[in-house]
């Protein structure tokens, strides 16, 4: 059974993952909201204003009311501003899974960032949600993401074909999976 505790704070070495907060909208904008080139990286459109970039808080922050509603700013903590995003997307609370998805900034990426973002999420849903399986994908063009993935311990599990049609040409959706049992290997150190 799931245990729900909504968004809650999460502290690593060189990050905090918090709730969204209204005062995140400018480094939301510069780092990656408005980064047409992140955006697409995950197939989301492209928040170009301040005001498009608040009408995104308000459905995350009206959405902090559900218990089982997890999503997290990623900050990093020597400069205090919001790189980036993480966040269980989709919950399948019958089949006690979860989907992660995240993005980084383009001038933050490459640094280890996405990587101790996903295995603290990762952890966090084993450890206080009591997830039985995590879930996550990449498009097929985008290498980075999966040498993120593979580095935090995800099993692929294989591909949905021809699943976007971006500039005229279709891409792979590339599904990988890690289940309780495998992380809890991984986290005692079994698992490389």
């Amino acid at each position: 059974m799931l245990v729900h505790t909504g968004t809650q704070k999460i502290e690593t070495d060189r990050l905090i993952l918090r709730r969204f907060e209204y005062t995140d909208n400018e480094d939301m904008l510069k780092y990656w909201a408005g980064d047409p080139l992140v955006q697409s990286m995950y197939s989301e459109p492209v928040y170009a204003t301040t005001e498009a970039v608040k009408e995104l808080l308000d459905k995350y922050i009206g959405s902090y009311t559900k218990d089982d509603y997890y999503r997290w700013a990623v900050i990093f903590k020597e400069t205090n501003e919001c790189i980036g995003q993480i966040a269980y997307f989709l919950m399948d609370n019958k089949n006690h899974f979860a989907e992660i998805e995240y993005c980084i900034g383009n001038s933050f990426q490459r640094r280890g960032f996405a990587t101790e973002a996903t295995e603290a999420v990762m952890r966090y849903g084993f450890e206080k949600i009591n997830l039985h399986k995590v879930q996550i994908c990449h498009k097929r063009t985008n290498i980075p993401s999966q040498k993120v993935i593979e580095r935090c311990g995800f099993v692929y599990e294989g591909a949905l074909r021809d699943f976007f049609y971006i500039d005229g040409q279709y891409v792979d959706r590339l599904y990988y999976s890690i289940l309780r049992d495998e992380y809890l290997k991984k986290k005692s150190g079994d698992l490389k």
